[in-house]
């Protein structure tokens, strides 16, 4: 493919920073990129590589925005990271054995699951705080490390939905917060990409000079949304996580039409 001409790197830098935004918050920027990707003239599979060379960017700075507000847990953080790779790669390598899209149906049942869950969530952020810390906040690496490499695992194969999972899979079996479960995702969302960049770079399928210019935008995109995640709350990370899991949801739903 022939380089990009400065128009069309601005548009998809534009769209990049906008994903990297709405990814740092609540996960779901493949919905806007690999789109982008494929407008701007390239196949599906270079499409594929040249999205993870441009978002592990953006799951990097938002992961270091996290980190520096002290919402990342250092000791999850050190079992959830390779773990999170290990899967990454090993689901990548089951895509070679079965149709990834015979989970779309599956997807798309429990992304409905994961909005109902977000959105119903009972309990105000001011009335969780008050409670205390949840008694699974403190430790929980075993846990951690147990969904880092499921989810790592299903990202690698499939992908559609993973920073979704990982919020409710915080929530619900490590008893975070929805601001330090965002936190928490971006530890796996990182190590995922960086697993799957480097088969798809070995691949040669990574198209640098189209990545390159949209990291630019992912990396401003990505510190702003992990900032606001941080100053906002709860209140900001639900509504974001349950806008992703409908349009998920209902771009699966589009796919399976036929």
């Amino acid at each position: 493919m022939t380089e990009p001409s400065l128009p069309t790197s601005a548009a998809l830098a534009a769209v990049a920073a906008v994903a990297g935004l709405i990814d740092a918050i609540a996960g779901g920027g493949g919905l806007l990129t690999v789109p982008a990707l494929l407008w701007a003239g390239l196949p599906p599979h270079l499409a594929l590589g040249t999205n993870k060379g441009q978002s592990v960017f953006g799951s990097g700075a938002a992961l270091l925005r996290f980190a520096s507000s002290g919402l990342v847990d250092p000791a999850r953080a050190r079992v959830a990271f390779p773990l999170g790779l290990l899967g990454a790669l090993a689901g990548a390598a089951l895509v070679l054995q079965v149709p990834p899209a015979a989970l779309k149906p599956v997807v798309l049942a429990l992304l409905a699951a994961a909005a109902l869950f977000i959105g119903l969530r009972r309990g105000t952020p001011e009335a969780r705080a008050a409670a205390g810390p949840s008694p699974r906040r403190h430790g929980g690496t075993v846990a951690a490390g147990l969904v880092a490499l499921s989810i790592g695992a299903y990202d690698g194969f499939f992908g559609p939905g993973t920073g979704t999972f990982l919020i409710v899979a915080s929530v619900a079996f490590l008893g975070d917060s929805l601001t330090q479960a965002s936190a928490g995702a971006k530890v796996v969302n990182f190590a995922s990409n960086l697993a799957a960049l480097a088969l798809f770079a070995a691949r040669g399928v990574v198209v640098w000079p189209v990545a390159l210019p949209m990291a630019a935008g992912q990396l401003g995109g990505a510190w702003l949304g992990a900032h606001l995640a941080v100053r906002r709350g709860d209140r900001l990370v639900r509504g974001a996580t349950v806008a992703v899991a409908l349009a998920l949801a209902a771009k699966l739903a589009w796919d399976l039409r036929w």
